[in-house]
């Protein structure tokens, strides 16, 4: 028998293949498609504690998307959050028509929602029509998170520990913050679309906003900021500390015009209910930080919910932070937001202080002839004066940390108020005495006329290097001392005499400040230094120069001391024989210092030694800062002395910080303790 064995063609042999593959395939789907059957359908993927928290605290602000909550909220109504992006009506309704979402999740995820489309639009914005879309969205953000923050059935405090409340309350103060700025722009471009004539009453994007000032004095009609940024803004390098408030309300810094004529607010008016408030314009003598904090609400008022999101009026209520720790909004006692340092901060970096001084110390243009007295805040009657006075080729920069870390503690900055003085350090001691010690009297006079005030009692002195000089002054008492140091070894008539007397009597005799009751010298030369008298130091010296209006009004003085004729202009080289400098003030063998370093401190006055001193090994007693040795800076009867590893400029060191913190809180404890006896 014979087989037969067919042999298929290519083209057989080719479908045959494919339908074995077909086969194969479908065998194996089948397997994993039965195997799959078997797997959970949930699985799990580790998750650090760090990874947690950004994933529930997460939302537009710190990572650029949507929280976790509001997405969830957004999936319940069956769209997701690209749709919502689009179509913010539609989205709106369907949360509002969702079943299984509380009002709650509807209001913050509403607010989140506006907060990105606000956030995009300022990104963006092109002309009127774009900033008044990004300006709308705003505000509708600040609505609904506005009404989720006070207007639910479900108490705020109950609330408190909740992520989702900070994360809406953040949500609001950014919105505000944005809609502030928008308004700002708009109005400083006297935009049209503004309306009315009314300044407190501005009319944009639809809304009426009712501009209210509630406790701010430094603001007002007649001294409008020429800027307005938000403090989140502000990043700065040199300060050591941002000392903030968390609470309710946008953070934001108003530059004023820093004019040659100052504007001082005046508190009384602006505390008097029955007058209104007013500013009055005053020589360059003193004047208020020209970048005070601001923090702004906008209030969105009715009977309740359904009014505040039908409603399109808001008051936008303006507070300083230093006057208002918190505000009662429906019934509840909230904190207010605030940032304490980027005014400061501000105002610092673009002072230029840096460079003035310096010009000021060699006479160059652009310098100041004359002190000038610095509030870091309006006049505030109830809290007590800290002094500041810096030193040589020096300005307020030396400050820079220890007035920030005085307005960031809470209690002191309660207690006190910072006022710092800025004078030409190249004029004599005596002088620049004299015009700082008329200065802060005639300041005082000015806001306390009857003296009643707390803030004109009990003032804090804290000066450095030459400020610590001019400090100790301003606390002891001179009565002939001086007069026999000036007279000594001339020849005067008895004529000449009486109008030398009457020209530098002021200076040569005084009595402590009544005011001042605490000092604290920091690497203060009470006894001078050798350092002066060094050659490369006597070479600076000699370019120095005396402002010429401080020469002119003291030309019959220096006729006098020098021994010139009235009438005859004597040279510079003349004119500092008798009027010395800033350097010749610091020296230890100058007759000035000689005799200062030993006039009596009040006994009234408690004060405090920080003194620095380069190397820690070796004598104390023959120590120095590389400028003022120990011997110089120490003085008898201190109430505590603090002696730091350091160069001279001590006062910025951490450890001299915490020391002066520590004896202004010591200082309120002891007053506490006398209250209460």
């Amino acid at each position: 028998m014979r087989t037969t064995i067919l042999i298929p063609g290519v083209a057989e042999l080719a479908r045959l293949l494919r339908l074995a593959l077909a086969a194969m395939a479908f065998a194996g789907l089948s397997a994993c498609s039965l195997l799959n059957s078997f797997q959970p359908m949930v699985g799990i993927e580790p998750m650090s504690p760090g990874e947690y928290i950004a994933f529930q605290r997460g939302d537009i602000l710190t990572t650029g998307r949507l929280s976790a909550a509001t997405e969830q909220t957004i999936r319940v109504t069956g769209l997701d959050t690209g749709a919502c992006a689009g179509a913010m009506p539609d989205c709106l309704a369907a949360l509002a028509e969702a079943k299984g979402v509380s009002m709650e999740q509807r209001l913050s995820a509403a607010a989140e929602l506006w907060l990105r489309q606000a956030l995009s639009a300022f990104k963006v914005r092109a002309g009127e029509f774009g900033e008044r879309q990004a300006f709308k969205a705003a505000m509708e953000a600040a609505r609904y998170a506005y009404a989720y923050l006070f207007l639910i059935p479900r108490d705020p405090v109950a609330r408190a520990f909740e992520d989702r409340q900070t994360q809406v309350r953040d949500w609001y103060n950014t919105a505000v913050q944005l809609a502030s700025t928008q308004l700002f722009d708009a109005r400083s471009r006297a935009d049209d679309s503004l309306g009315g004539n009314d300044p407190g009453v501005l009319d944009y994007g639809g809304w009426t906003m009712q501009v209210q000032m509630a406790s701010v004095r430094s603001v007002s009609a007649d001294n409008v900021p020429q800027e307005l940024l938000p403090a989140s803004s502000l990043a700065f390098h040199g300060l050591r500390s941002i000392y903030r408030r968390d609470g309710i309300g946008a953070e934001l810094v108003a530059v004023l015009e820093d004019a040659p004529v100052a504007v001082v607010s005046d508190w009384q008016a602006g505390r008097n209910p029955d007058k209104p408030r007013s500013r009055v314009r005053r020589p360059a003598e003193w004047s208020e930080m020209p970048s005070p904090n601001l923090t702004v609400l906008f209030l969105f008022d009715g009977d309740g919910l359904k009014d505040a999101l039908r409603t399109r009026e808001a008051r936008v209520v303006i507070h300083d932070p230093y006057e208002d720790s918190d505000v009662m909004l429906h019934g509840q006692r909230v904190p207010l937001a605030a940032n304490f340092t980027a005014g400061y901060g501000l105002w610092l970096a673009r002072s230029d202080f840096s460079r003035q001084s310096l010009r000021t110390l060699f006479g160059s243009e652009q310098g100041i002839d004359k002190p000038h007295l610095y509030m870091m805040q309006p006049f505030d009657p109830d809290r007590r004066i800290i002094l500041m006075l810096h030193g040589l080729a020096s300005s307020p920069e030396a400050w820079v940390n220890v007035a920030n870390e005085i307005l960031g503690d809470a209690e002191l900055r309660e207690a006190f108020q910072v006022w710092q003085v800025y004078y030409p350090t190249s004029v004599p001691v005596a002088i620049n005495h004299a015009q700082i010690r008329q200065l802060v009297t005639q300041a005082l006079h000015h806001f306390d006329p009857e003296g009643a005030a707390p803030a004109s009692s009990d003032m804090v002195l804290i000066g450095h290097s030459m400020g610590g000089m001019i400090a100790r002054l301003m606390v002891s008492s001179a009565d002939q001392q001086l007069w026999r140091w000036v007279l000594e070894g001339r020849d005067i008539s008895a004529d000449r005499l009486e109008r030398l007397h009457a020209r530098l009597d002021p200076m040569l005799r005084f009595s402590p400040m009544p005011n001042a009751a605490r000092a604290i010298f920091i690497a203060a030369p009470h006894r001078g230094t050798a350092v002066a008298g060094e050659r490369l130091v006597r070479w600076i010296s000699q370019l120095i120069r005396l402002p010429l209006r401080l020469l002119e009004s003291f030309d019959d003085v220096v006729e006098t001391l020098s021994g010139g004729d009235a009438g005859r202009r004597d040279e510079q080289p003349r004119r500092t024989l008798a009027l010395p400098n800033s350097i010749d003030n610091l020296s230890a063998d100058d007759a000035f210092v000689k005799v200062a370093a030993d006039l009596p401190i009040s006994p009234e006055v408690r004060y405090h030694s920080i003194i620095a001193r380069e190397n820690a090994r070796g004598s104390l007693e023959d120590s120095g800062d590389g400028l003022v040795p120990y011997r110089s800076a120490h003085l008898p009867g201190a109430v505590s002395e603090k002696v730091i590893v350091s160069g001279h400029s001590v006062q910025e060191t951490a450890t001299a910080i915490l020391e002066i913190r520590r004896i202004l809180h010591e200082d309120l404890k002891e007053r506490a303790v006398k209250k209460d006896m």
